[in-house]
């Protein structure tokens, strides 16, 4: 197999629990379980030697290989093409229906030839714990048991399996219209085996599953234009969602590079407060009420917990469950992908000051009210409670969205979302009738708007800029329109849009920022970011500039990978950077496709 595939060379599987990805050559090279925050359990995506990885495809010959989702769905089809037969490798993992986490984990892979005769391979190497533990291998017959410290892993197959040291490879050949299967299954220590797999047991499951996501996306409401994009990015987002929380991770894997051999190697697998609490308008729009709901829910306990650091309400991120500690750590023994070291687990951005994230909160529960009802009373005290603070607290340099490295600055965008939400809670308070100190909440906001435009506006750029005292352009200003804090046409917003068009737009895609005009206190450079793009797109459309936002939108797309998902980012050769696939570009692509499409209806009608 290739020693590192390209980041977009995969798809996306997984149980609402965890994901895996799986690569178009049929390597599984991430998988952690029990949650996507977990500890690897198959990972040569980040160190190709040690990192384990479950190879299950055609042996490689003359051929061709083509993979897909199934429509409207989480399974993945590999094919593979050659003279001498077809191939298919059929991918998933089944749903977990429940909202109770659960131990057990099953990645099922189902073989088949097509046509011809096709010769198979089977490798599965798992690495536990990010390659730290040993483990242990007995084998007896069709079912291999690993046992490592805290998990147990079976490998089960409708074919005889053989032991390759402390790991287990097998081969088989399959005439046309035969099918077999392998079924790799993580659980607690010492667990026992599930039943082991049956060929038809497994084509039905496949139509379970298949029929298990078509009947969620019909739930959709959109029925506009690039409904299958929108589709996919809605099946994405459901798969980084760790159900028995509603909170989404901001992406499935942890150290992939923005820049192929630098520094900025994060661990996404986290719940942003600003990327679920812009994910809710997205599900609304979309007609997804119950995910909408579930994660202001989980956002509600947050700020009842007030857990975050130095007595603030909140905390930039969290775990899926809520616990705020996020501790981060080096893999000093991952050499990283293609050479991207350190390889992070953890993130000690946790512990950030940025305070745009309370404008974030605000903004979804305001939209999350539509569906999940007025707080209780603790509910909206707790609410106050944090406003009231914010009223004390906003006047401050923090380290803004971007997680920058390079210390703290008076950054506009965080103004603007703690004018976001003032305005938000103050509409709360009267449209419910709750008790509030709106008269400070209302001098506060006002104070925002006046000092953002003096202090956070350049004359020279005609621009509001990514800090005080600054004439360094931001893309994260994108949202002002969308938050209200300028109107979308105003003199002041067109200016501004001009201005990052000059500066920040190469070809359509769109860069957060200058890191050379504003150091970030990282080494290196990075590519466009996909979701600032898509903000861009969305910008364009609120301030009726319809060809060029439909123009940047659909090009977009052409950026997407095989299968339709997004990294973070498209670097100077068309590649995907960043982790893979990420949630916040796929909302953003939702928010830009909702926004156009009602903007290009308003126009032909």
């Amino acid at each position: 197999m290739d020693r590192y595939p390209p980041i977009a060379d995969h798809g996306l599987v997984g149980d609402l629990q965890t994901a895996a990805l799986v690569s178009s050559k049929g390597v599984v090279d991430w998988f952690a379980a029990p949650r996507f925050d977990s500890p690897s359990i198959f990972a040569s995506l980040l160190d190709h030697d040690g990192g384990g990885y479950f190879l299950l495809a055609p042996e490689q010959g003359e051929g061709t290989w083509k993979q897909l989702y199934y429509p409207d769905t989480a399974v993945v089809v590999t094919r593979f093409m050659s003279p001498d037969g077809v191939g298919e490798i059929i991918d998933y993992m089944p749903v977990h229906r429940g909202l109770t986490a659960s131990d057990r984990h099953t990645l099922v892979r189902a073989i088949r030839t097509v046509r011809g005769t096709v010769n198979f391979t089977l490798e599965c190497r798992p690495r536990f714990d990010y390659a730290r533990a040993t483990h242990r291998l007995d084998l007896a017959g069709n079912t291999a048991t690993f046992r490592a410290p805290g998990v147990t892993a079976f490998l089960q197959s409708t074919f005889p399996l053989e032991r390759d040291g402390r790991d287990v490879r097998a081969s088989i050949t399959l005439n046309a219209g035969e099918v077999a299967a392998a079924v790799f299954t993580t659980d607690a220590e010492d667990r026992a085996a599930p039943q082991p797999p049956d060929g038809d047991r497994i084509t039905e499951e496949i139509w379970e599953q298949i029929d298990y996501w078509q009947k969620w996306v019909r739930t959709s409401r959109y029925h506009g234009r690039w409904a299958e994009m929108v589709y996919r990015s809605a099946i994405t987002l459901k798969l980084l969602t760790y159900a028995p929380s509603g909170a989404p991770v901001a992406a499935a894997t942890m150290g992939l590079p923005e820049q192929v051999g630098g520094e900025r190697n994060w661990d996404y697998r986290f719940t942003w407060v600003r990327d679920g609490s812009l994910s809710v308008r997205a599900l609304l729009d979309l007609g997804f009420v119950e995910e909408a709901t579930r994660f202001t829910h989980w956002l509600g306990a947050r700020l009842s917990a007030h857990e975050g650091p130095d007595g603030e309400p909140l905390q930039i991120m969290y775990r899926v469950d809520g616990d705020p500690h996020l501790t981060e750590e080096i893999l000093e023994h991952f050499e990283g992908y293609r050479g991207s070291y350190p390889v992070r687990a953890g993130n000690a951005a946790m512990d950030q000051l940025q305070l745009d994230i309370y404008g974030e909160a605000l903004y979804a529960l305001s939209q999350g009210r539509e569906v999940a009802g007025q707080a209780d009373y603790q509910g909206w005290k707790a609410l106050a409670r944090t406003l009231d603070w914010l009223a004390d607290s906003w006047d401050r340099p923090d380290e803004g969205i971007w997680e920058t490295r390079g210390g703290r600055k008076d950054f506009t965008y965080s103004r603007v979302m703690c004018w976001a939400a003032f305005d938000r809670g103050i509409k709360i308070a009267a449209e419910f009738s709750r008790p509030a100190d709106t008269a400070l909440w209302t001098k506060a906001r006002d104070d925002i708007l006046e000092q953002v435009m003096e202090r956070g506006w350049s004359d020279k750029e005609r621009s509001l800029v990514q800090h005080y005292g600054s004439h360094v352009l931001d893309a994260s200003l994108l949202l002002v329109p969308r938050v209200g804090f300028l109107a979308p046409r105003s003199a002041s917003w067109l200016s501004t849009l001009d201005a990052m068009d000059r500066v920040l737009v190469s070809d359509s895609l769109v860069y957060r920022y200058d890191p050379q005009a504003s150091p970030d206190g990282l080494r290196g450079s990075e590519g466009t970011f996909s979701l600032c793009t898509f903000l861009y797109v969305d910008a364009l459309a609120r301030a009726g500039r319809l060809p060029q936002a439909r123009y940047t939108f659909e090009k977009m797309h052409t950026y997407a990978n095989h299968v339709g998902l997004f990294a973070e980012e498209i670097g100077p050769s068309g590649e995907q950077l960043g982790n893979f696939p990420q949630a916040f570009t796929h909302l953003s692509l939702i928010m830009a496709a909702t926004t156009l499409n009602e903007a290009l209806d308003a126009l032909h009608r």
